[in-house]
């Protein structure tokens, strides 16, 4: 024990050859007959140090390497010790990925995820751990398509770049929708295999097993059969396939996949044109701009709002020049119109479909049938699955704290695109209204009032709602229950609409939600495995095909203007992703007399003292100057889903 503590002590300090001598002294004195477990977790740390001197470019026998490895696997076994044999496997991959043997690279890396995924399986319920599980092995993920490219298994790197990702909200909404996905049969079968995987995976946790070995096999076949099941109707999670991806695409569809390792920017183009998908070169991106880019355009946002909001045309132009969006575009076929654009990490948080082309274009120009996101193919599976051929139905909050007088105008003009609708209005809009109000026989959510997104704890990003707010903050520090703001107000999250009691909603019939609020298309991009945790999220899984949400604090005028021309286009029969677009270009295009013959047209209804202060807005503009012509105003709300 005390040889390996000074080992370890000699690695922080970069003498790798001490803490090699070190371990050698330690199998010495604690041999594998009478310490197995202590002498394959030398035998693990000694194979790295000796990976760690091929690193540091010192000669050294890369066979030995393998051996200490292999040695440690001979006690590591999947079977005894799953997360310790995955931690060998991961060195020994990446080993051999350094002395580029890819090959065996591939196949060390095969066994690892293999081994991971297993783990997961034996979760029940616990989708915290199971997205800690993620994080800790989501580099694994990333070296394995790393290797794949090498190798030039295109499909196979898109298959585990999307077994990386947003897992846990793939499960939860195959669970819930398993009843129109599946044929009832085979519901009752997965039903069927679920139990028993979890009462045997019950006698395991609480020792009550006869035969723990025996039944861990018998588990793990069940879990295979339950795979196999689902991916014969729909294959998604480990079992996701790309070519069968790929048929269901229409011809003229394109998919731009956005994937971050650990010093690279991956794109990949999915069309059904091309057997395999387009892999740029990893090189064509540097990683460092990008990631100097976002923080530079984060730390704006958070700090500096009006010079943010007045750099932003600026910084998509640099942006675009970043991540080389005009060579992207050339490489997708002419023939394709539609463009679906899946972000990874922080790139959730940027306004991609607003980025400029060459030659004063933009994506909308070249992709007129609409531009709109998915956070992965998975998710974009399960929502096709969704058929909502109904749109007559409205839920609507609107302006719960009353003070945003343009979103009664917003949510007033669209209630008349309905055939009938429930709207809460101001005081009426709050949790409990919600709670007691029976959607699902809605078509459509829209919801007008402030957002909040919480940064540190997503779970408690919220819609905020009538009476939420308290005129003093309460006697006792209870940050479990109270959100301190920014402008000295406190939250009762008890009465808002957070992410959490998103989650428990039943939205079955609902093709559509509307987040017409501040920041509600934000996630945490922090998180490694790329869960996708926000509202949009929480609205998915409760049941919408598609979610609207914006990206940033948003103005109440120009996105009521907006909404309402978003709900026009809707009612022409346009797909959301295409009737938010158009509703987009028109709010960036239209100038002040066009603006004032349209809401004469539209028949807003505008109270007199409203009225005059939009007069007061636009009485110093020229006919023809362009009053939303900026970004800011059309490009924070962006299309999630079908």
């Amino acid at each position: 024990m005390l040889q390996n503590n000074l080992a370890g002590l000699y690695l922080q300090t970069g003498d790798i050859d001490k803490a090699i001598t070190c371990f050698l002294n330690a199998l010495q004195i604690r041999n594998r007959e009478f310490f197995p477990e202590e002498w394959a977790k030398t035998q693990h740390n000694l194979g790295s140090a000796y990976f760690e001197r091929i690193l540091a470019n010192q000669a050294e026998n890369f066979e030995q390497v393998m051996i200490c490895f292999q040695n440690a696997l001979q006690v590591r076994t999947r079977a005894s010790f799953p997360i310790r044999h995955t931690e060998t496997l991961f060195i020994m991959g990446l080993a051999y990925k350094v002395k580029r043997e890819f090959y065996n690279a591939h196949n060390t890396f095969f066994s690892a995820i293999d081994t991971v995924e297993s783990v997961r399986g034996e979760i029940i319920s616990d989708d915290t751990v199971k997205q800690k599980l993620a994080e800790e092995w989501n580099t694994l993920y990333q070296y394995m398509v790393e290797v794949c490219l090498e190798l030039e298994y295109f499909d196979r790197a898109i298959e585990y770049v999307e077994r990386s990702k947003t897992r846990n909200l793939v499960e939860l909404i195959l669970t819930r929708d398993r009843h129109t996905i599946f044929p009832a049969e085979v519901v009752a079968q997965l039903d069927r295999l679920r139990d028993e995987i979890a009462s045997g995976q019950y006698e395991l946790q609480n020792a009550t097993a006869e035969d723990p070995t025996a039944l861990a096999q018998h588990l793990q076949q069940l879990r295979q059969q339950r795979n196999e099941l689902q991916a014969r109707y729909l294959p998604i999670g480990s079992g996701f396939q790309f070519e069968q991806f790929r048929s269901t695409l229409s011809d003229r569809t394109a998919i731009v996949e956005f994937y971050i390792t650990t010093d690279k920017l991956l794109v990949f183009i999915i069309t059904k044109q091309t057997q395999q998908p387009i892999v740029l070169s990893p090189d064509l991106i540097d990683l460092n701009k990008l990631a100097n880019w976002a923080n530079s355009y984060l730390k704006a946002y958070s700090y500096k709002k009006s010079h943010w909001q007045h750099r932003l045309t600026t910084r998509l132009r640099l942006l675009a020049k970043i991540l080389h969006i005009d060579e992207i575009v050339q490489q997708i076929p002419t023939e394709c119109d539609k463009l679906i654009l899946i972000p990874h990490r922080y790139l959730h948080l940027l306004p991609l479909h607003a980025l400029p082309l060459a030659g004063d274009s933009s994506l909308f120009d070249r992709f007129p049938r609409g531009v709109s996101y998915t956070p992965s193919c998975q998710l974009l599976q399960l929502a096709q699955t969704r058929q909502r051929p109904e749109f007559t139905h409205l839920f609507a909050v609107q302006n719960p704290t009353g003070d945003l007088s343009y979103t009664d105008i917003e949510v007033e003009t669209i209630q008349s695109y309905f055939n009938s609708s429930n709207l809460l209005k101001q005081k009426i809009a709050t949790k409990e209204a919600i709670d007691q109000t029976f959607l699902t026989t809605v078509h459509c959510a829209h919801f007008s009032c402030h957002g909040y997104f919480n940064g540190s704890e997503p779970r408690k990003s919220a819609l905020i709602l009538a009476n939420a707010e308290l005129n003093s903050a309460p006697t006792q520090p209870d940050t479990e229950n109270y959100l301190s703001l920014e402008n000295g107000g406190v939250l009762d999250l008890n009465k808002c609409l957070t992410l959490d009691s998103v989650f428990t909603l039943n939205l079955e019939q609902c093709r559509l939600v509307t987040l017409s609020a501040c920041e509600t298309g934000l996630i945490d991009f922090r998180n490694t495995s790329d869960e996708y945790i926000g509202l949009p999220s929480g609205f998915l899984y409760a049941g919408a095909s598609s979610v609207v949400s914006s990206l940033w604090t948003v103005n109440d005028l120009s996105t009521a203007f907006l909404m309402i021309r978003f709900y026009q286009n809707l009612q022409k029969g346009l797909t959301v992703g295409l009737a938010l677009n158009q509703a987009q270009l028109w709010l960036r295009d239209i100038t002040k007399a066009e603006l004032k013959a349209w809401i004469t047209a539209t028949s807003l209804p505008l109270d007199p003292t409203m009225r005059q202060n939009l007069n007061k807005r636009l009485y110093q503009l020229q006919d023809d100057h362009k009053p939303f012509q900026y970004p800011f105003h059309w490009a924070a709300f962006c299309a999630i889903g079908q």
